[in-house]
């Protein structure tokens, strides 16, 4: 399968880069922006064909489709901070639709018929009720931060192309994954980031968190990525699906857990920097159509994520 891979270079893209080439025949090109690092993809490096530029110029981004003329895109490629998009709101939502409004329109120009990964995000459903737990792709989506609004309107410009033009779209809606490589503003690395930081004597025996009593769904990045290949392969063009654990974990259990993988004494503050203008109290995966229609299940425990995390960071 020759794949289209954009963000490739991020924390999800670099996995999935790794994951694609893994498998018989495997031929990726990895679209990076031209300003940010290709650390994540050092592994891989030799094995994949890099393309640098930014897919918010349209004609770069018609060139490369018709450059690579790709059996499967996966579009990965987005401003992807919760946090972050509450203090530019405007600047996540022109990103977010604007890339991937110009790779389906080159797509369109090149006359070609890949399948298309369309990613959203669990964010997407936002105020859930709690008789609406687990959440199942019927929810109705409340979407609590700019940067949800942004892959709202990004999964429905996917079915909008899927209807209007016959795109191949298939759409999914990943719940919260961790992982090796993941940037700060997102609370796994945030908490490992300090904790290894205490440990080499770098900072205070403190950890700063925000809410922790949040309870989230959390699935490994590499199981995750394995999901986006099945999605692609097995998925059904104009569905959507969620992928995620079906498992609620509290951001202190996640806390909790990662202290105990280390020896040093640290206390815990909390600091209102770190809290969000609006936060959902629980949000857990219902991922039975997913898992029916693909067979996928995660097999990376949550104990083994975490740990990967903080010997990452020790690392760095």
């Amino acid at each position: 399968m020759r794949a289209l891979v954009t963000g490739a270079s991020g924390f999800a893209g670099s996995h999935l880069c790794e994951h694609l080439l893994g498998q018989p025949g495997g031929e990726v090109y990895a679209v990076c922006l031209a300003a940010c690092s290709t650390e994540n993809l050092d592994p891989v490096r030799e094995r994949l064909t890099i393309l640098s530029g930014d897919l918010l110029e349209a004609s770069w981004a018609a060139e490369i489709v018709a450059q690579v003329r790709p059996e499967a895109v996966f579009h990965l490629a987005a401003l992807s901070s919760p946090q972050a998009s509450f203090v530019d709101p405007w600047g996540t939502l022109a990103n977010n639709i604007a890339v991937q409004l110009h790779l389906f329109e080159a797509i369109r120009q090149a006359g070609i018929d890949p399948v298309v990964l369309a990613v959203g995000s669990g964010e997407e459903y936002g105020m859930v009720r709690p008789a609406e737990v687990p959440v199942d792709e019927d929810t109705p989506l409340r979407p609590a931060n700019p940067y949800a609004v942004s892959k709202v309107t990004q999964d429905y410009l996917a079915l909008q192309y899927h209807i209007s033009y016959g795109l191949r779209t298939v759409r999914v809606r990943p719940f919260n994954h961790i992982g090796p490589r993941q940037a700060l503003g997102f609370v796994t690395s945030d908490f490992a980031q300090q904790i290894a930081e205490i440990e080499a004597g770098r900072r205070p025996p403190v950890v700063r968190v925000g809410n922790l009593a949040a309870r989230r769904d959390f699935t490994d990045v590499r199981d995750i990525v394995r999901a986006y290949s099945l999605a692609v392969t097995r998925g059904e063009p104009g569905a959507v699906y969620n992928i995620g654990s079906d498992t609620a974990v509290s951001i202190e259990e996640i806390l909790g857990c990662l202290l105990r993988l280390s020896s040093a004494a640290i206390r815990v503050e909390t600091d209102p920097a770190r809290m969000r203008p609006s936060d959902v109290p629980l949000l857990v995966c219902d991922s039975a159509r997913f898992r029916q229609r693909t067979g996928w299940a995660p097999h990376i425990p949550l104990e083994q994520s975490l740990r990967d995390i903080l010997d990452y960071w020790r690392g760095r």
